[in-house]
């Protein structure tokens, strides 16, 4: 058993490439309403830790919707433990649309491809690359940790996180802070200062269905009460429907440190100008500045001469914290009293302070791998499984870290086509959160 720091660093580095990989090649994907399958990729992760003699157990909420809970022995017991958490489903993704076949996990031109690479199967390795290296060298961390690899966080997490949270909370005994995925990673400055943006706050979820009934027909009779058409104008109301900006904590400290950085001026009247400085970032920052809801699915009709009696559609809607009630009032307000609004999934923004030993500890590690970064908290347009785990008092942050170029559009392989994660990225971020995990 080698103990030589380079060769341990090489060694990390080469699981967290293969375990990444190898998960991509599995794939666990979540179509959403209730249609996913994580099992195969659950009893890997099983295997890659039972290998060096770390067990663990599969919680299965549904046939194949697969959790893996692992708990870690400390050298300090009685602090309370850390939750280190990832999930295991991805997107769909069709071949045709990539360059590369979606779930080969090759390595080409520097990167790792493949669905996953960045959501988030990149931290599922770099996670199980640290516990596998710790424990072939006998180490302990210093305080308590506790793995959870959760299913179906693509789809709302109810047969993941809000499940275990539900139905074995247990498992999260003596927990008080947790990390995940976005978060950690770098964004460079048009000035070359590099930032690395530790997720603080995170956007609530409303996804709604928007039903409008009318009166069936002849597609070739006048109808004054077309479903379909009732439908459509509150769709394209909403979508092109201009929302306030509206500025949180997080936001306020984020752009106040990019202001100082970048020498322009810091506004709270309007921050948007400084939107510039994030460059291909700057979608997903905006996104931060407003409660958002897009139209993302239309559903009517059965043949070319009917006129339906009834079409929907579904709203993906984010809000700030404390925005909930004037994203929901104003959706309300825009459609009218005409057009049913059904809940498909609902879940609460967050908010927690950019301090403390755990986010010191976060810095820390950053910088010393890199010692021209300034870390910076941000909200996050989406969500993550720390949402389910606030909810038994759990304090969540993203920080999945990855170095990376400055002319990479991160943003977009969220989800995207060609996914892909730098391998040099993936080498400086698992050495990160290996220093993060034993100094937290």
């Amino acid at each position: 058993m080698t103990t030589d720091k380079s060769a341990l660093r090489e060694e990390l580095e080469a699981e967290a490439i293969r375990i990444c990989q190898e998960l991509i090649r599995i794939p666990s994907v979540n179509f959403g309403e209730g249609r996913g399958d994580e099992k195969a990729a659950a009893e890997y992760v099983v295997a890659q830790l039972a290998e060096v003699g770390i067990a663990s157990t599969i919680y299965e909420s549904a046939p194949n919707r697969c959790n893996v809970i692992a708990h870690l022995e400390s050298t300090h017991p009685d602090r309370p433990g850390l939750v280190v958490h990832g999930h295991l489903d991805v997107v769909p993704a069709m071949a045709e649309d990539w360059s590369v076949d979606p779930f080969g996990g090759i390595l080409k031109d520097g990167f790792i491809w493949g669905r996953g690479a960045v959501d988030m199967k990149n931290m599922d390795a770099m996670i199980i690359a640290v516990v596998r290296q710790w424990a072939r060298v006998g180490y302990k961390p210093p305080r308590p940790i506790t793995l959870a690899f959760f299913a179906d966080e693509e789809a709302g997490s109810s047969f993941g996180s809000r499940w275990m949270v539900a139905e074995h909370p247990d498992v999260f005994a003596g927990c008080t802070e947790a990390i995940s995925e976005v978060g950690g990673f770098s964004i460079t400055l048009p000035n070359a200062k590099r930032f690395y943006f530790v997720e603080t706050a995170e956007k609530g979820i409303h996804w709604m269905r928007l039903v409008a009934q009318g009166r069936a027909g002849h597609g070739s009779v006048i109808n004054e009460e077309n479903a379909i058409t009732a439908l459509t104008e509150a769709v394209a109301k909403i979508g092109r429907y201009q929302w306030p900006q509206r500025y949180t904590a997080t936001v306020k400290r984020l752009f106040e440190t990019v202001a100082q950085a970048s020498g322009k001026p810091f506004d709270l009247k309007d921050l948007r100008p400084l939107l510039t400085e994030f460059g291909s970032a700057s979608r997903m920052i905006g996104a931060t500045l407003q409660n958002t809801a897009n139209p993302s699915m239309l559903a009517a009709g059965y043949k070319e001469n009917v006129i339906p009696g009834e079409a929907s559609a579904v709203v993906d809607g984010r809000f700030l914290p404390g925005y909930e009630e004037e994203m929901n009032a104003t959706i309300r307000e825009i459609v009218g009293p005409d057009i049913r609004i059904e809940t498909i999934v609902t879940d609460i923004a967050l908010e927690v302070p950019f301090e403390g030993d755990l986010v010191d500890a976060m810095c820390a590690a950053l910088i010393k791998h890199d010692g021209d970064g300034i870390p910076v908290p941000f909200t996050m347009s989406g969500g993550t499984d720390n949402k389910a785990l606030s909810k038994i008092g759990i304090i969540g942050y993203g920080f999945s870290p990855l170095k990376l170029d400055p002319e990479l559009d991160f943003m977009a392989l969220f989800h995207g086509v060609d996914e892909r994660v730098p391998v040099d990225g993936l080498r400086f971020g698992v050495n990160v959160l290996k220093d993060f995990l034993e100094t937290a």
